[in-house]
């Protein structure tokens, strides 16, 4: 299975492709997407947009794991990660991929194993379940992977409740 992590972003858009193969798990790509800043909002979500779905048609993801939003102080920003955010679902959608969500709680419970981790903890961890030789940066690539390992380690089981729920 090939997981596609992000962690969305107006400026930058972290991403993190893996595969999970029996238990293992490989890095294949990671990077980020950046925007300029002073570019009208609508280019720079088209810019999000058009950059995520190459990188899934190019990666052929099997899911797509979207970190949620948490609120956030400034509402301005929280609303220009909302819109990008929807602009990668999309993207994910019209390509018919899985997608998952999650909080960064729940991503800090399945790669630190406590929900209230230091990113720095997370940080760590995603060199090491990796095997990495540095911790991946900027901060938003790192977590990316994270949400990747957290979709690749949830998969199953929420697989197994889908199909429960759907007979």
């Amino acid at each position: 299975m090939r997981v596609l992590g992000i962690d969305p972003g107006i400026a930058i858009v972290g991403f993190g492709f893996i595969d999970k193969i029996g238990h293992k798990l490989t890095p294949v790509q990671y990077g980020a997407i950046q925007t300029e800043a002073h570019t009208p909002s609508e280019q720079r979500l088209l810019q999000v947009y058009d950059s995520a779905g190459a990188l899934m048609d190019k990666y052929k993801p099997d899911a797509v794991a979207v970190e949620k939003l948490f609120f956030n102080r400034n509402v301005t920003t929280a609303f220009d990660v909302a819109q990008a955010r929807g602009a990668i679902i999309l993207a994910a959608a019209q390509r018919g991929l899985t997608i998952g969500e999650y909080t960064p709680l729940q991503v800090k419970q399945a790669v630190v194993g406590y929900g209230k981790a230091e990113k720095k903890q997370v940080q760590e961890m995603v060199k090491v379940f990796l095997k990495l030789s540095a911790v991946p940066k900027p901060d938003d690539v790192a977590d990316a992977l994270a949400v990747a390992i957290c979709h690749a380690h949830s998969a199953v089981l929420t697989q197994k409740i889908n199909e429960v729920k759907r007979s």
